[in-house]
């Protein structure tokens, strides 16, 4: 669900975060959850920090294609790297709000233990490199391309769950910020 942008002024509809995270075990499985995807609308939720929750949905929801999953390392990226977040709100205690939201059933959410490659691509910039040792120990290196191969294993997910119904974002939330 990764498109090319559009107008700024537009916000889209159904986009979707995702961001990577201190990994859990939910409580019947031995599946090491370390990535989440949730509804952007799951940012306006009352319990997630506010009005940092709200202005990341608008940076989430404007400009994008419905549909599009947005790693919250690509926010990064067009925040100058990151030195924007101030101006923005505090993505890591929003986030660390919807990992509670998501562990205790209060929104829909895609939980992924994606391998460590593949959890590290979606840390990293859209046109950043990650280099690793292979068994040989010889450097292999890993970008954009295999960080796009990631997020359309991530976007089939979450497209077959989508299918079968809406991601619900919660109960009771905040409107989003307006901005003519």
């Amino acid at each position: 669900m990764t498109h090319s942008q559009t107008d700024d002024s537009v916000r889209a509809t159904d986009t979707y975060l995702l961001f990577a995270h201190e990994a859990y075990y939910p409580d019947s499985g031995n599946q090491e959850i370390n990535t989440t995807v949730v509804a952007a609308d799951s940012l306006l939720h009352p319990q997630v920090r506010q009005p940092d929750g709200a202005r990341i949905h608008d940076r989430l929801t404007r400009g994008r294609q419905p549909g599009e999953i947005i790693p919250l390392s690509t926010l990064t990226h067009e925040l100058d790297g990151g030195t924007g977040w101030p101006s923005v709100g505090d993505w890591e205690t929003v986030t660390t709000d919807l990992v509670q939201l998501v562990r205790t059933g209060e929104c829909d959410a895609l939980s992924l233990g994606l391998p460590e490659i593949g959890r590290a691509l979606v840390c990293v910039g859209p046109t950043s490199h990650v280099r690793a040792f292979d068994a040989v120990g010889q450097f292999i290196t890993y970008g954009p391309q295999e960080r796009a191969a990631v997020l359309a294993e991530v976007d089939m997910f979450l497209t077959a769950l989508v299918a079968q119904r809406e991601f619900w974002p919660g109960d009771g939330l905040l409107p989003p910020l307006y901005r003519p």
